[in-house]
């Protein structure tokens, strides 16, 4: 009985649930239970059978412990490639190097860019004897003038937009069609006009067919050309009065376009592009030209201007190098 209590006693210590009814082998039992008690065995993936799609399938498990091991690697800054591929991608070699702009052009404009002093502005007739010297062009290029301007394009009285008659022409060929009455139409002939008609005109534009570089419209015509507008605004023949090309004195038209009279307007980028002749015209013919498009731009500034008129001026041929220019106009 001494057994029995002292077993009782210690189990109570364990807080064991027996009493002096069980019988000394049971407390003996519980008790050793209670000494070297069973680990519960956690239950792992490894153990369930494996789905064939889901959470539970190979591929998902895969895709697990790949994103655990990448978010591992993450923690610890590890950038190491972790497949042959991108290894590949890492090895590159060395950055390739980028020429400059210049040595990337054509023999012929590298040799006549020799001529034009980097960074350097020339007076305008300075700048025109260049441009005569630089067409690397084996035909007869144009020479242009590039005009940025301080004005702000979308602002109606800052659109700048006009019509200038250059006096020794723009050395192209133009093509003027006339739309007017049938009475207008032998005084535009013989005023020099390419294009003559009203109906005939209208079907001919029906069809797409423009086989001309101006058009000239009475303004009792113009309703009919509505109908064409997509036709011909994007290509910049719409007949506008700003232009000139809406007229009541036919002849006169058709006698000021083929004598070189141009329009020019500012793009979306502020900048006014002129063509004002060949390069076979010779400095002094160009000079002459310029200055009457330097003029009618001087006239043209708006009121309503607060900073300066005209930022920066260049000249240069069709595919000629850009030669800077002190600012004509203020």
């Amino acid at each position: 009985m001494a057994k029995k209590a002292e077993l009782l006693e210690k189990a109570a210590e364990l807080k064991l649930e027996v009493s002096s009814k069980n019988t000394i082998a049971e407390i003996e039992a519980a008790i050793a239970g209670a000494a070297t008690p069973e680990v519960e065995k956690t239950p792992t993936t490894d153990d369930k059978p494996l789905a064939k799609a889901g959470k539970r399938s190979e591929k998902a498990l895969a895709e697990q412990e790949a994103k655990a091991e990448k978010e591992a690697r993450k923690e610890v800054g590890d950038t190491t490639p972790q497949s042959s591929e991108a290894e590949a991608r890492a090895t590159k070699g060395p950055k390739p190097v980028v020429r400059l702009l210049i040595e990337r052009r054509g023999k012929a404009y590298r040799k006549v860019a020799e001529q034009v002093e980097v960074g350097k502005v020339y007076s305008l007739a300075e700048a025109l004897e260049i441009a005569t010297k630089t067409n690397p062009s084996k035909f007869d290029a144009s020479v242009e003038v590039h005009v940025r301007l301080g004005v702000d394009p979308r602002q109606a009285d800052q659109n700048i937009r006009s019509t200038v008659s250059l006096p020794n022409g723009t050395g192209k060929t133009i093509r003027v069609a006339v739309f007017a009455p049938e009475a207008e139409h032998a005084s535009a002939k013989k005023a020099g006009a390419d294009v003559i008609g009203d109906e005939d005109l209208l079907k001919q534009l029906e069809k797409e067919e423009i086989n001309f570089d101006i058009l000239v419209a009475t303004p009792q015509y113009m309703p009919k050309l509505g109908k064409y507008a997509r036709l011909l605004g994007p290509r910049g023949l719409m007949p506008n009065p700003k232009s000139g090309t809406v007229a009541t004195d036919v002849v006169k038209a058709v006698t000021e376009a083929k004598a070189g009279k141009v329009e020019y307007r500012v793009d979306k980028q502020a900048i006014v592009h002129l063509s004002i002749g060949k390069v076979s015209f010779g400095a002094d013919k160009l000079a002459v030209n310029a200055k009457s498009f330097f003029d009618s731009l001087q006239s043209q500034k708006p009121s309503s201007l607060k900073g300066p008129y005209v930022k920066s001026t260049s000249i240069s041929t069709t595919q000629g190098p850009g030669i800077k220019v002190e600012n004509v106009v203020s």
